[in-house]
């Protein structure tokens, strides 16, 4: 309850401000008109339809992105001269931003679910491909030395050995990765793409609607919040799995 206090304050001020020395501004709107702008656009399913876009196009784009990364950083990680061949392949193409890359994938997948899926992989392929190759590098020495004393094949390496050792740091970076696609999806579709909630949202300011506006912005808040605290539920979860499979 403690932790609810401080937004309870700030709407609480932003309430009063907006009715007294905001009163009639086409910027900020009070929260309770927020609220009721939040109650239509669920009753006239735009919230439901905005939503369901954002959420599909940013979880494809983070399979594609975590199965690459997954599959790049066992390989990097596992073979040294992978390593080395594909060092400045990965340094050079990690740093550029996302959102660079929406003026190719306009030309190459035109507006849409496509477009959007191909920012959102290209985004969360990064981190998934260097998180997975450190959480390689760092598995004990000694299995891998009974793996090839077994001549287990690569393949059956990552199955009985590799995987079961990088699950948990697994998690870790899908949790980063569910984060950094939803910013992404929605980021797109405040720049390009016209669906989603980013979208909606720059309809209601364009609109001059500020009451609509914060209502998205408030409601895209909620859904990363519910997302992070899924996922986060998802990796205690398997930890305490492996935990007593393990005891």
């Amino acid at each position: 309850m403690k932790a609810l206090v401080f937004p309870a304050v700030l709407l609480g001020s932003l309430e009063l401000w907006a009715r007294t020395t905001g009163q009639g501004s086409d910027a900020i709107a009070p929260p309770t008109a927020a609220v009721r702008a939040f109650g239509g656009a669920l009753m006239d399913g735009s919230l439901l339809e905005a939503t369901a876009f954002t959420l599909g196009s940013a979880a494809l784009g983070l399979l594609i992105g975590a199965l690459g990364g997954v599959l790049l950083g066992t390989l990097l990680g596992l073979s040294r001269r992978a390593a080395q061949l594909g060092y400045l392949s990965v340094e050079v193409a990690r740093p550029i931003p996302s959102v660079a890359l929406i003026p190719l994938a306009m030309l190459v997948f035109g507006f849409g679910l496509r477009m959007e899926v191909s920012v959102v992989a290209f985004a969360c392929l990064w981190p998934m491909l260097v998180l997975t190759q450190a959480a390689v590098l760092q598995v004990e020495p000694r299995l891998l030395e009974v793996a090839r004393a077994l001549q287990l094949s690569r393949l059956q390496r990552f199955v009985w050995i590799v995987g079961p050792a990088i699950v948990p740091r697994l998690f870790v970076a899908l949790r980063l990765g569910v984060a950094i696609a939803l910013v992404v999806a929605v980021t797109v579709e405040i720049a390009a793409n016209p669906h989603g909630m980013g979208y909606a949202m720059m309809i209601a300011q364009q609109s001059l609607d500020p009451a609509l506006m914060l209502a998205w912005l408030a409601w895209i808040g909620v859904v990363g919040y519910a997302i992070n605290t899924g996922a986060l539920a998802l990796q205690r979860w398997v930890a305490r799995r492996m935990g007593e499979q393990t005891a």
